[in-house]
């Protein structure tokens, strides 16, 4: 028979790290004949106590994960939706995930990276709701001031339409930065250099190819390696990560183009 002072301290004990949040098993070694019969039933006690709570935690994450789903999804189905709305942007969302997938994946990126980066190329226009109906009619409409500050905003109503899914992490971060430029001159917030993420690095190189190599009201898609070109360019005048656009054109080479 185990001591009774010693059996009820150690009790006390492992009752302490329970409230504390760190459940083992120690509490049903309590059980055993060896101790105390109050000891043995305090123990039971706590320990089905201990089963339900995390009964009850193991259920709460699985709800918290079916309501990011759900959420993720909704938005998602929001940013495709918006592309629709413009026949020479639809697809442009799924293809700038894609391709920033496969080109975080070449960076060395880690598998959770990669993800957040796919997921924010696939959101990176959802600011583009607030677009005004003259942003999407398509016609030789002259580009006026109004409607560059509605260009401008577009990351800025990006972030604040996706901050309150907190769960997004990075992914809100990248969003807002995807056209900011490594000189300091690009929007909303006019970072420059390591101040922008290189997941918004990635977006940036990545959805101007994607811009150049299809049909726009302005101009006619480009050809890859013209596309490739200007993105080195651009890289030479300080607006785009240079080791990101040499990536992106190794990625480019290997794996072709996105459909």
């Amino acid at each position: 028979m185990v001591d009774d002072k010693a059996a009820h301290k150690k009790l006390m004990g492992i009752i302490q790290e329970i409230a504390a949040g760190n459940y083992s098993d120690d509490i049903m070694a309590l059980t055993g004949p060896e101790y105390p019969s109050d000891v043995q039933e305090l123990a039971e006690a706590v320990g089905m106590m201990m089963v339900k709570i995390e009964a009850r935690e193991f259920h709460l994450e699985q709800l918290l994960e079916r309501i990011k789903i759900n959420s993720l999804q909704t938005v998602t189905s929001i940013a495709t939706a918006l592309g629709r709305r413009d026949e020479y942007t639809e697809g442009h969302g799924d293809r700038v995930g894609a391709y920033s997938a496969r080109l975080a994946l070449r960076m060395g990126l880690s598998d959770e990276e990669v993800e957040d980066v796919r997921i924010a190329g696939i959101l990176h226009d959802i600011g583009k709701i607030g677009f005004s109906d003259r942003m999407f009619c398509n016609e030789d409409t002259s580009m006026n001031e109004a409607m560059m500050l509605e260009i401008r905003s577009h990351p800025q109503w990006g972030y604040d339409i996706l901050s309150s899914l907190n769960f997004l992490g990075p992914v809100l971060e990248y969003v807002y930065a995807h056209h900011e430029r490594l000189d300091g001159r690009g929007y909303p917030r006019g970072l420059e250099g390591d101040e922008i993420p290189l997941g918004a690095r990635i977006l940036g190189v990545v959805d101007c190819f994607d811009a150049m190599t299809t049909d726009r009201p302005y101009q006619r898609g480009r050809p890859a390696e013209v596309a490739l070109a200007t993105l080195g360019s651009m890289a030479d005048s300080g607006a785009l990560d240079p080791d990101v656009v040499e990536a992106f054109m190794e990625e480019i080479e290997e794996g072709g183009l996105e459909m």
